[in-house]
Parts: C-alpha cells; sequence; structure tokens
C-alpha cells in the first residue's frame, strides 16, 4: 500500500468515526490524554502543537495548563475531527486553542515555534515516523519538550489492543486479514522502533532530541459492559480488523469478546481493564 492510499485510509476511517469516537461510555483516550500533559508538563505562556488532536484529549487539559496567555495549536488529517474539536472548543467557550487540518507527518509549521509537541496515538500512525519526529525537532525552540504516547506492543495480540485479548481473538481471523492490516505488518510499519527502549532511545536521538524518558504506565479503560467496549472498539484501531470480517465471522466475534469481557466484570460492575500505554518525553536538542 503506498503512502497515500494509507493515508487517505486513515483519514476516511477517522473522519467516519468522528461522531464516536471517545464517546460512547468507553473511558481511556481522555484519562490517557490527560497523564500524557501532565507529564509534558506545559507552562503558563507556552505554545503547544498537538498532532492528531482527534477531539481533544489532550487539546483540552493543555489548553487549560497553558492558560490565556498561552496557545495550542492542534492538527489533524481527518477533517471531521477537527470540526468536532472546534464545536467542542467553541461550546466551553476556550479561546486560547486553534485547530487545522494538516498531514502530522508534514508539518506546515515555522521553526522554533512551539515549546511543546503532543502526540497520543498519534505518532504511530505516521509513515515514516522517525523521519517525522525529526521535522518536530526543528518545530519546537531550543530545549523544548516533546511527549507521546504508544500501545506497549507484544507479539501475540492484535496491535494497539491489552494483552488480554490474546485469548480472546482466535489468531485465525488475524491470518485472514489482507495482507496491509495483518498483525505482523502492523508490528513491522508501527513499532519497528517502538517496541524496544533501546530502539527508542537512539530513534529520537538520530532526529534532533535528548533527555530522553520512556516510561510503561497502565491506563485503565472503563466500560459499562462487555457490549459498549465491542461497540466502541469499532472506533478506534480495532475497527482494521472488523472491516475485514464477514458477517458470520463478524457475529461470531462480537458474541465471543461480549461473553470474555463480561466474565472479567466483578459483581455486575462496569468492565476495568489495566492498558499498557508506553509514555515517551524527550527534548529537542538543536
Amino acid at each position: 500500500m503506498d503512502q497515500d492510499s494509507y493515508k487517505a485510509g486513515v483519514a476516511e476511517a477517522f473522519n467516519q468515526a468522528a461522531a464516536s469516537y471517545d464517546r460512547m461510555g468507553v473511558e481511556f483516550f481522555t484519562p490517557m490524554g490527560r497523564r500524557l500533559v501532565e507529564r509534558a508538563a506545559p507552562r503558563r505562556g507556552d505554545r503547544v502543537l498537538d498532532i492528531g488532536c482527534g477531539r481533544g484529549a489532550c487539546l483540552f487539559p493543555a489548553a487549560a495548563m497553558v492558560g490565556p496567555r498561552g496557545r495550542v495549536l492542534g492538527i489533524d488529517i481527518a477533517a471531521a475531527m477537527i470540526e468536532a474539536a472546534a464545536e467542542e472548543a467553541e461550546r466551553r467557550r476556550i479561546g486560547n486553542v486553534e485547530l487545522r487540518v494538516m498531514d502530522a507527518e508534514y508539518p506546515e509549521l515555522p521553526e522554533r515555534s512551539f515549546d511543546v509537541v503532543l502526540g497520543s496515538y498519534s505518532v504511530i500512525f505516521l509513515p515514516d515516523a522517525p523521519a517525522a519526529l525529526a521535522r518536530y525537532a526543528r518545530v519546537l525552540v531550543r530545549r523544548g519538550r516533546i511527549a507521546f504516547t504508544s500501545p506497549v506492543f507484544t507479539d501475540d495480540t492484535f496491535p494497539f489492543l491489552p494483552p488480554v485479548f490474546a485469548d480472546l481473538i482466535p489468531r485465525s481471523l488475524l491470518r485472514d486479514l489482507p495482507p496491509q492490516w495483518r498483525p505482523e505488518e502492523l508490528r513491522r510499519r508501527f513499532n519497528g522502533w517502538l517496541q524496544e527502549v533501546a530502539d527508542l532511545e537512539r530513534t529520537l536521538r538520530r532526529a534532533g532530541f535528548c533527555d530522553v524518558e520512556v516510561a510503561d504506565e497502565p491506563v485503565r479503560l472503563v466500560a459499562a459492559s462487555g457490549e459498549t467496549w465491542v461497540d466502541w472498539s469499532h472506533t478506534q484501531g480495532m475497527r482494521l480488523l472488523w472491516q475485514h470480517l464477514g458477517a458470520a465471522e463478524a457475529r461470531r466475534l462480537r458474541e465471543r469478546l461480549i461473553a470474555g469481557l463480561d466474565a472479567l466484570r466483578e459483581d455486575g460492575g462496569p468492565l476495568v481493564i489495566e492498558t499498557p500505554v508506553r509514555f515517551v518525553t524527550a527534548r529537542a536538542a538543536g
């Protein structure tokens, strides 16, 4: 799959998901975004760039931290995400936020124009993330901070999902995916530089960063039920799997997931999954 087709597919998928993305009664992206902003620690008056901002999981916490004298620019390749975030900013009457449709791999932004760059589950979707990171090093002021998140990749489950799903998603379904969406190809594309901490540190240094810190922390994913989680899964990374299943296979997988996830609930309470997340921070060396 060439890069233009890949990006068009990503944009279309997120445009379709924009209305329900990070909604539907599941908490995950919002608490992860808040935690990423806490780790980035923007100061009052800072200029912050949020790449792949989605509906604003990082955008709005960052806007609150930098205050009225600071500003936050959110960019996303999906126009529908930008529209949804803009509507939310207007609803909240937040005046220090700007939003633009932009290809995050090639940011059309002046050098040395931001103090902090954020990317929550977005950097991993760039076809050549290491090259893009070098561009963000130039967008940052000297000693400016970058902070981003990614899944903690493993070899035994569908990418983007926590380990509990290794026993819930039959491997045969993953083998039947089109070649470009098979787990081994996704891992090659997304985590060739992310899985091992030494590779990640080396990639960031080559891109122009220093003081690299990598921390794997669990983020609580909370859903009302297994069915709620399955419905929500159509709006995030797992939609790549759902889109390529036949109706009968999708129905069987849905039933299997709902039953397996509901079995994890305690006393009829919500489904809670401790999801490993990799938090990465570094400073621009230039």
